[in-house]
């Protein structure tokens, strides 16, 4: 596939169809990477993608319980007033 260089301010750039950006899954950002002889746009997946889903399972499951108590034997909380 071939696309135009084209000018955007004092800088270039090129423009990618709204096919690519769809079926690459591509929204704001893309990671460059530079390597001999070629240049790869890598899409950045969303941080934390499909975590409130994982929680809903995880609370239906009943998964989401403390690992450990919050408060240490040892701990004295009355400090932290």
């Amino acid at each position: 596939m071939e696309t135009a260089i084209i000018k955007i301010g004092n800088s270039k750039g090129l423009r990618l169809s709204k096919t690519i950006l769809e079926k690459y899954n591509i929204k704001d950002k893309v990671e460059i990477i530079l390597e001999k002889d070629q240049i790869i746009l890598k899409p950045i997946a969303t941080p934390r993608k499909d975590w409130e889903k994982a929680f809903e399972k995880m609370h239906k499951n009943n998964d989401d319980r403390l690992m450990f108590n919050d408060v240490f034997e040892d701990e004295n909380i009355e400090e932290w007033n």
